[in-house]
């Protein structure tokens, strides 16, 4: 499964939960970076820290995808054939 595949494929809940927060983190520190009013060092480099991770918390949260989605992909490579097993020979005989 390709990272397109993998972002256009289905989402869990819980981590479309994860990818708001990280979206809205990745916002609030956006403004605050850009503010054109005086803010301390400390906030600001704290503000761009947030951003940062915002963005890595939304980014693997968009390409964490459900296991049917991953096993689908799966059989879509095998040309949707399940996987059968061989018939066992025996090896040892002779016969």
């Amino acid at each position: 499964m390709n990272i397109v595949e993998r972002a256009k494929a289905p989402t869990p809940k819980f981590f479309k939960v994860l990818r708001t927060i990280g979206l809205a983190l990745l916002a609030v520190s956006g403004s605050i970076v850009a503010a054109p009013v005086a803010l301390p060092a400390v906030v600001v480099t704290v503000a761009g820290y947030a951003a940062v991770a915002g963005g890595v918390l939304s980014a693997v949260s968009q390409i964490t995808v459900e296991d049917k989605s991953l096993q689908q992909a799966k059989d879509n490579t095998r040309g949707n054939k399940k996987d059968k097993a061989k018939p066992e020979t025996d090896v040892g005989t002779n016969g």
